[in-house]
């Protein structure tokens, strides 16, 4: 099989507030297609094929929605391929689109995830269909915990990265939450969801797609906008029951890393990597994150937190965006995570835009951290020169 080089040339995304009840799920990623479409200069009848992600049916109550949304995304006669693997959905969907250019089986392919939770029942689906689920939080407060007490982490730490993301997220037309006014002091007085973590500590619970167009080299280099070259791509799952297992510090997570610094030529993730979007759904995973994708040493990602760091004008700015503190419609927050990243190697990110992003990453996660997407993409296909 060839591995031929991969560009982004197009971005779609959708407005993510709470009720969209003006718009179905397809008039949902058609809209996030349509503008992905634009971005790129093409047209419906561009696309040779389709990779539809979301987190499972059971969240809509939507079975096989690939078939129900085909006629919407323009993939009637054409392959027409559905993704999930939980939270971490929506950046496989995109690593799928990448590959099924990079073997040469396809010229432009069309990625798109997406959720709408306005129109289902997180909690329920969480729950594998049956009532009482603690939620994601009540099952990801144990494994925080238990990082805080193993680093000695200061509580604050987790009200700085809420502070920070909803910070950011003012900046990006397209998040759900526009916290402008947020604070420390206002983190810390919200409500106890489930220890340690804080109403304002916790994701949103958003509507909304992301559609990202992928194509060969020479339709890289032929795009009327600067492109994002995929330079690696890693998925990784772990058992939740094996011996040894440390959710706190997932191995998956670690061979997602390693794998793509190799591909890359990564020996420095803190020094060479320009800029991070990483799955936040909770505000503390943001140094967990750091340390188990090796930007951090074990016990020193909260301290890159404390130091401003990971700020937008920081040395490592992590979720430029907003990250899904700011946005999570669950099936499209990988892939959100993963097109902002490549909005700032293309300089297109606008108010968010980190200066001279030439090398960036992002990373997805999903079920009881078990699951793990992450790609690395560059402003030119050699930009650590």
């Amino acid at each position: 099989m060839s591995h031929q080089p991969v560009a982004i040339v197009g971005i779609g995304q959708t407005h993510h507030k709470r009720k969209r009840a003006d718009v179905s799920i397809a008039g949902l990623v058609r809209e996030a297609a349509q503008r992905a479409l634009e971005d790129a200069n093409m047209d419906w009848g561009d696309i040779d094929a389709v990779v539809l992600g979301k987190a499972p049916d059971f969240f809509e109550g939507v079975m096989k929605p690939e078939m129900y949304l085909a006629d919407a995304l323009g993939a009637v006669n054409k392959p027409m391929f559905r993704v999930h693997t939980a939270g971490s959905v929506g950046g496989s969907t995109g690593i799928v689109g990448s590959h099924l250019v990079s073997s040469g089986r396809h010229k432009r392919v069309l990625s798109v995830a997406f959720e709408k939770q306005s129109e289902g029942n997180a909690q329920f689906a969480l729950g594998g269909g049956k009532g009482a689920s603690i939620g994601a939080g009540g099952a990801f407060a144990p494994f925080i915990r238990s990082y805080i007490q193993r680093s000695g982490a200061p509580e604050d730490i987790g009200w700085m990265v809420a502070v920070k993301d909803r910070l950011n997220g003012a900046k990006n037309p397209y998040a759900h939450l526009k916290l402008a006014d947020i604070t420390i002091d206002k983190v810390k007085e919200s409500p106890m969801m489930w220890d340690p973590l804080r109403f304002l500590e916790s994701c949103p619970s958003s509507d909304g797609a992301c559609a990202v167009i992928f194509t060969d080299e020479d339709g890289g280099k032929a795009a009327s906008k600067p492109p994002a070259w995929v330079l690696a791509t890693a998925m990784k799952s772990e058992p939740g029951w094996y011996s040894g297992r440390d959710p706190v510090n997932p191995q998956a997570a670690h061979a997602c890393a390693q794998e793509i610094y190799k591909a890359v030529g990564i020996t420095n993730p803190r020094e060479q990597i320009d800029c991070a979007e990483l799955y936040v759904p909770f505000s503390w995973y943001e140094p967990m994150w750091l340390e188990a994708h090796e930007i951090a040493a074990p016990g020193e990602g909260w301290k890159m937190t404390q130091s401003g760091a990971t700020a937008l004008d920081g040395d490592f700015p992590v979720n430029m965006s907003g990250g899904v503190l700011s946005s999570n419609p669950i099936g499209a927050s990988g892939l959100l995570r993963f097109a902002e990243a490549a909005l700032q190697v293309r300089g297109l990110a606008e108010d968010h835009q980190v200066g001279g992003a030439n090398l960036a990453i992002a990373q997805a996660y999903g079920a009881n951290a078990q699951f793990f997407a992450m790609w690395a993409v560059g402003s030119s296909l050699n930009p650590l020169g």
